[in-house]
């Protein structure tokens, strides 16, 4: 056991400051199990958000020494003995109280995007798809929704434009419906006009936050940058779209709301 500092933001939406506290921290303790500590022996009314402990629910998402990350699965043994570990709300989002903030503008987004909407033509052997469709799509299914892509993204961060840009975690969803071969909804015009693909400039922030590892940026943010050019600003593809056809989809706008289901 070893006396461990920690600066732990305390107020609300109206205004707070940064507190110090000092426990006693053992052996393969995480950043989660120090702040039930400084609850129990210092200040119990201290809010945080949090759930499973196992690095799968995403509800204990936080900023440990300025970085985005689930505080369950940040070791203390990360940092040096001395150093004091600063902890605080994510930014991107609304603060509630202390180390929790209000995430509930993500799920209006995802009321926003629309759902998968499945081949309807009938066929002996049913859906056949590819293995590396399979794994292209299974990748982006792995997001335990801890919003720290999110977070980190400057676009909502720094800029604010959460009326504009969806972020990285809805471009994931997108990617995993767009590239879906058995989707027939159009969803190109959306991705670009309404959801704000154009604003992302790839830094690849999100991708390197991400607990689940998903390549998010180079694996459903840059595709989708891509069959949005492709659509809008390459004369080639245009004309061989034209030439030669190809896979019709539907208009997300065409296609009735009851006729979808969600996977």
């Amino acid at each position: 056991m070893s006396q461990r500092n920690f600066k732990i933001w305390r107020g609300d939406a109206d205004g707070g400051e940064f507190k110090d506290y000092s426990v006693e921290c053992g052996e393969g303790m995480v950043v989660l199990d120090a702040i039930h500590r400084i609850q129990t022996e210092h200040s119990g009314d201290l809010a945080v958000r949090w759930n499973c402990k196992a690095g799968k629910c995403g509800s204990c998402s936080m900023e440990i020494d300025g970085k985005p990350k689930l505080s369950c699965m940040t070791r203390l043994s990360d940092y040096q003995p001395e150093k004091t570990v600063t902890v605080q709300p994510i930014k991107a989002f609304p603060i509630i109280r202390d180390l929790v903030s209000d995430v509930s503008w993500n799920y209006e987004q995802n009321k926003r995007i629309h759902p998968f909407q499945p081949d309807e033509s009938s066929s002996e052997k049913g859906l056949v798809m590819h293995q590396k469709d399979v794994d292209r799509v299974q990748e982006f299914r792995k997001c335990i929704e801890c919003f720290l892509c999110q977070d980190v993204c400057h676009v909502l961060r720094d800029h604010e434009k959460h009326d504009e840009f969806v972020g990285p975690k809805f471009m994931i969803r997108l990617a995993g419906l767009e590239m879906h071969p058995a989707d027939t909804a159009d969803r190109i015009a959306s991705i670009r006009e309404d959801f704000g693909s154009g604003l992302c400039n790839i830094t690849r922030c999100c991708t390197d936050v991400c607990p689940e590892h998903i390549v998010i940026t180079d694996n459903a943010i840059i595709p989708l940058k891509e069959r949005v050019v492709d659509r809008y600003y390459d004369p080639v593809a245009w004309l061989l779209g034209k030439l030669f056809g190809g896979r019709k989809k539907k208009p997300v706008d065409a296609i009735e709301p009851t006729k979808t289901i969600r996977v």
